[in-house]
């Protein structure tokens, strides 16, 4: 074999190689450095310093309305495809509002609205994307309404782990959804968290493809809500 040819031959092996390696490198940096999911606090009591144990609620004190306050957050929890390796992308704002009713110990209502135009990544470029794609300068905020009333009767005496329907609103369009919600009584409070899948092609949402790097068509929308009257 021509001896040009050889070298020319390892010579792409040799970069791709690299770039391949380098890649995964990255994915595993990114990956590393994604935030956890959005979950509890790990409950307490001044009756007892053991993590993982919470005190008893009375149903009578849960009931009535209850808004979402500073420590509240939302975003979405995505994967890029960067050369065949998955990477982790994070979107957060603490940019979140809303109400929630209790009715004993049924949640009744929840109204929650999300600022879409705060939510920030790692990755300004991504975020000026992200932007973009939602039409947030249409359609600046996301939203969730329950839809259905919920019973969380568990809270009274640990963690409440449910399942609720509602409505959520990304880009101006609406599709009913089933959350996943935990929620638990604080020394402030109430805590909520929850997570959505979603399929972005169902909220008319093209996820980008720019040949080597793609966003995958679903992901799970996050939220974290520090409730108090």
């Amino acid at each position: 074999m021509n001896k040009k040819l050889i070298i020319a031959i390892v010579a792409v092996v040799v970069v791709v190689a690299a770039v391949f390696g380098g890649t995964a490198l990255y994915a595993k940096i990114q990956n590393d450095r994604a935030p956890e999911e959005l979950g509890l606090s790990t409950p307490t009591t001044e009756a007892s310093t053991e993590p993982g144990t919470s005190t008893t609620t009375e149903a009578a004190d849960l009931a009535g309305d209850w808004t979402v306050s500073d420590g509240s957050q939302a975003g979405y929890r995505v994967d890029e495809v960067l050369n065949g390796q998955d990477v982790t992308v994070v979107g957060r704002t603490d940019d979140v509002d809303g109400t929630l009713t209790i009715d004993g110990t049924e949640l009744t209502t929840a109204d929650v609205t999300v600022s879409m135009t705060t939510v920030a990544t790692d990755n300004s470029n991504r975020d000026s994307q992200f932007l973009s794609i939602l039409k947030t300068d249409q359609n600046p905020t996301s939203t969730f309404t329950l839809t259905e009333p919920v019973d969380i009767s568990a809270i009274t005496s640990g963690v409440a782990s449910v399942e609720a329907v509602g409505d959520l609103t990304i880009a101006g369009v609406t599709q009913s959804v089933t959350v996943a919600l935990e929620a638990q009584t604080t020394a402030d409070g109430v805590e909520v968290s929850g997570s959505i899948p979603v399929t972005f092609s169902d909220f008319d949402v093209d996820a980008p493809d720019l040949g080597f790097v793609k966003v995958e068509d679903t992901g799970t929308v996050e939220m974290l809500l520090e409730l108090t009257k």
